[in-house]
């Protein structure tokens, strides 16, 4: 080094975080000005870049794989974990799709004009900053990425050590992607460097971060909730319900159990429990268990399902709140209509429920009494998606009460603000 040169200043690793937050805050602001032909130039460029760049992000997915089989990981997660060619196509589509949607920032939610003459109306902002916790799920950072830039929010991106390495390809990748557009590639920001300690501190970067989102384990989302500073939209594990009540078809039955349990039981909308009416169980329980265990299914079930269904291991109190993310159901024959409603009160996380039926009454009752994000008639569990209702992706599943419940889009990661259009008005 020359006597001249100047050494580079070095930081620590707090300083280096706040730093990482600040750029995040500062991105936001100008993300919030951009227009729509903008963000939707970005989004195709992400888009284009997925599968151009697959010989990258594919080595660094199988690494990742390869770690969590030698530490033991399930199968479901390392379902959720794996990223294929195909995987990525769908990738590519989900962000194109959220480019073609209407962008939701500067929406009129509603407004008047006062009888003074001044005029309010309450418009949709971004939230500014938001912050994703998730565990194992890389397809979730081109995701929550995606609808974000759409939205006019930078993220923050805890995608946990599972899946550090497919993280960091697609996080250079949708960096690099946003800054061919013009726009701060500080938009989008992965804290995993910092590990878990990283996470504890975004759950405290109150006037940072404004609103955070886990997705992922129990356990997770309710550490998140429970020690998190900042707001919290909170996204659940999915006990999910199918209740056949006594005038289900029985072809429907077999279909719609198959698909919700089988077609890919690692997510948060696959079956978990299976209530049969009293009445309807020697007709529907043989053939729809029988079709499951040609599936590698194992059944959990009471003893009034043993009795019908031989091939089936007795069930216990536990397997009736247990979120298998496996070839495994919990199986029920209830007395009737009230008491699968009390049972569903009773375990469920409020994700999905669903009703396979022929009276009309039966089903009005279930979706007026069913307290769940998304209630369904005579349809799978697995439609509960953003990409299935149209969002394009989803930042998650939520099952609070507040401005977001079910899957969410775009419209939920805004605010609003109200606007006041006056011309001198003063208040008597």
């Amino acid at each position: 080094m020359s006597e001249t040169a100047v050494a580079a200043p070095s930081f620590t690793r707090n300083e280096l975080f706040v730093h990482k937050l600040e750029a995040s805050r500062a991105a936001a602001r100008v993300l919030a000005t951009v227009t729509t032909e903008q963000k939707n130039r970005a989004l195709h460029a992400i888009a284009g870049a997925i599968l151009r760049n697959a010989d990258r992000i594919l080595p660094a997915n199988e690494l990742d794989l390869a770690n969590a089989s030698e530490s033991g990981m399930s199968e479901g997660m390392q379902d959720r974990l794996r990223l294929d060619f195909r995987r990525l196509e769908a990738l590519e589509a989900a962000v194109l799709q959220v480019a073609s949607l209407t962008d939701p920032v500067g929406e009129a939610v509603r407004g008047s004009m006062l009888a003074n003459g001044m005029k309010i109306t309450q418009v949709r902002v971004p939230f500014g900053v938001v912050g994703a916790i998730y565990e194992a799920r890389p397809n979730v950072t081109i995701d929550i990425a995606a609808l974000a830039l759409k939205s006019g929010n930078a993220v923050v991106l805890r995608g946990g050590s599972a899946a550090e390495n497919t993280n960091r390809v697609l996080v250079e990748l949708l960096q690099a992607a946003i800054a061919e557009e013009g726009l701060p590639f500080e938009a989008i920001q992965t804290i995993d460097e910092f590990g878990r300690d990283g996470a504890r501190d975004l759950m405290h970067a109150r006037g940072y971060i404004d609103v955070l989102i886990p997705r992922g384990s129990a356990d997770l989302i309710n550490t998140v909730v429970t020690e998190s500073t900042v707001p919290v939209i909170e996204t659940g594990a999915g006990v999910v319900h199918v209740y056949l009540d006594e005038s289900a078809d029985q072809t429907v039955a077999v279909d719609i159990v198959q698909n919700s349990k089988v077609q890919r039981p690692s997510v948060c909308n696959a079956l978990e429990t299976l209530l049969v009416h009293e009445a309807a169980a020697e007709r529907l329980l043989p053939p729809v268990l029988a079709r499951l265990r040609e599936d590698g299914v194992t059944i959990h079930g009471d003893e009034r399902t043993l009795a019908i269904f031989a091939d089936a291991v007795p069930a216990t109190e536990g397997d009736w709140s247990t979120e298998y993310m496996s070839l495994d159901l919990a199986v029920r024959v209830v007395n009737d209509l009230d008491e699968a409603l009390e049972h569903i009160h009773r375990y469920s996380t409020h994700h999905t429920e669903s009703i396979i039926t022929n009276d009309l009454a039966h089903a009005d009752r279930f979706l007026a009494e069913v307290d769940s994000a998304v209630v369904m008639v005579n349809a799978s569990t697995r439609f509960t998606d953003g990409g299935e209702f149209g969002f394009g992706a989803e930042v998650g599943i939520s099952t609070q009460k507040l401005h977001a419940r079910g899957p969410m889009g775009l419209p939920e990661l805004t605010s609003t603000k109200w606007v006041v259009r006056g011309s001198g008005h003063v208040r008597g």
